[in-house]
């Protein structure tokens, strides 16, 4: 029962929401196309145990926006395009706290897993469902893999946070014109962590 009551003392647990910044490199038969920001976001929660005194894991479980806009230009023609798939996104980061007396200042890193459940791309204006899969005739594969990096202030169980998230996963499932896909993502998150000392 001791050993239940230190361990609960230790964890942390709350809600996530915020504002993801994203872009997604594309590039087809080695040509690039410059990618514009597209506005998202995440929510969910998270959890933050203590390994030691200013060290701390935060795992989570988001719903996250991504994607972005491009601008094509092609024989005297141009059009837009925007491609905005969502993902359950499972982060998992180290938490390295600076006390600087009410507010403690937060350094953090890790990696993410994130899975394709749903989201649109849109081009001149016509919308259609991405589709997630392997095959030639898919959108985007639906597992990402990336590392997040970033800082935070927790205020009285307040925590405010900014961090990129770099996809290294190719997302593009054609496997004939060297096509590659990856995502960007600033977030801008704010979590309350109820629980714990």
């Amino acid at each position: 029962m001791f050993a239940f009551i230190s361990i609960q003392a230790q964890i942390k647990l709350g809600p996530k929401v915020g504002l993801n910044l994203s872009t997604m490199t594309l590039k087809s038969s080695g040509i690039s196309m410059d990618p514009n920001m597209l506005v998202g976001f995440h929510i969910g929660v998270i959890s933050e145990i203590t390994l030691k005194d200013n060290l701390k894991l935060q795992p989570g479980i988001l719903y996250s926006t991504k994607g972005s806009k491009y601008k094509i230009s092609y024989l005297q023609q141009s059009f837009e395009l925007s491609i905005a798939p969502s993902y359950i996104d499972i982060p998992v980061n180290v938490m390295y706290y600076f006390s600087t007396g009410k507010a403690e200042i937060s350094l953090f890193a890790g990696p993410y897993f994130a899975y394709g459940i749903g989201g649109k791309s849109k081009s001149d204006g016509e919308s259609v469902d991405i589709s997630f899969g392997s095959g030639d005739n898919d959108d985007m594969k639906p597992f990402d893999l990336g590392l997040n990096v970033g800082a935070g202030v927790n205020i009285n169980g307040l925590l405010i946070s900014a961090q990129y998230g770099l996809g290294l996963t190719n997302l593009s499932p054609s496997s004939t014109d060297n096509t590659e896909m990856k995502n960007r993502v600033i977030g801008i998150s704010f979590a309350y962590l109820f629980g714990g000392k």
